[in-house]
């Protein structure tokens, strides 16, 4: 019994260690490839900002259709749902209370996170992985093309400006179109649903908006460029490589996302007294 316990502490003990070592290893890529970026003159500015954009429009404006389809249905779900719900009380009023709590707060950035995770994700960490098999980044450093601050941190930052932008248009489409559609079928007056979004609004939102999206952004792409660039000789390795993109990034992104949301909820409680 006592060696049955000793072997699952001692298990416990090198997951927590592996996850605390892969995270500084992450943390390590991101300050290198920005600081290779700011400090290192082997390509020019223009081709950074060229890579960066390619990043944007393939990430961010070629999700725009699934993110308005998702944001529609979403937004339409919990409209209704509030709507029939809450009137049974009395208080229907507070339908755009609630769509400000869940969507903005909650949905919008964990929704936006895991469409980009998904699509840019997958795609970052396969093409890296295969840059390494063909010895691409190889033939960039013979050159003297520093690969992080070419290849890492464009895909980066055209990441995190994408992840930022799909979230504040989720949230605009989540609202705005998940009350068309629920119009169709109950009556709620748009001016007293939209006023009730603007009194419930709060300074923290925004804080909460931007920490939660550019958390994941980041999270995300360097993640997926570290699994990638991780691949060593076979082309067999690059599925695997693109798995564990997938989901270290999703189990970092609802973990920072659940602490951000129970430190807001913490800190709401404290000022009601409760706590």
């Amino acid at each position: 019994m006592t060696q049955y316990l000793v072997n699952y502490v001692d298990q416990i003990g090198r997951r927590f260690l592996s996850i605390f070592v892969y995270t500084y290893k992450v943390i390590s890529l991101l300050h290198v490839a920005t600081r290779s970026a700011v400090f290192d003159q082997s390509q020019g500015l223009r081709q950074i900002i060229r890579v960066t954009l390619a990043q944007i429009y393939f990430t961010g404006w070629q999700a725009l259709p699934l993110i308005s389809v998702l944001a529609v249905a979403t937004g339409g779900i919990v409209i209704m749902q509030a709507s029939f719900q809450l009137s049974i009380f009395g208080g229907s009023d507070i339908a755009g209370r609630l769509m400000m709590a869940v969507i903005v707060r909650e949905v919008a950035p964990l929704m936006t996170a895991l469409v980009v995770i998904a699509r840019s994700g997958t795609a970052v960490a396969s093409e890296l992985g295969n840059m390494q098999v063909n010895k691409e980044i190889m033939a960039m450093e013979s050159m003297g093309i520093n690969p992080l601050s070419y290849i890492v941190f464009p895909r980066l930052l055209g990441g995190v400006i994408s992840v930022v932008s799909l979230a504040f248009y989720f949230s605009l489409i989540a609202i705005v179109g998940g009350y068309t559609v629920t119009m169709l079928i109950h009556n709620i007056s748009f001016s007293h649903y939209l006023n009730s979004i603007v009194e419930s609004f709060q300074e923290k939102d925004i804080l909460m908006f931007f920490l939660k999206n550019i958390f994941s952004g980041t999270i995300i792409f360097v993640v997926s460029c570290y699994q990638g660039m991780q691949v060593e000789q076979s082309p067999h390795e690059v599925p695997q490589a693109t798995t564990r993109a997938v989901m270290n990034s999703i189990i970092y992104v609802i973990f920072f996302n659940l602490f951000l949301t129970i430190l807001f909820y913490l800190s709401e409680l404290r000022k009601m007294d409760v706590l």
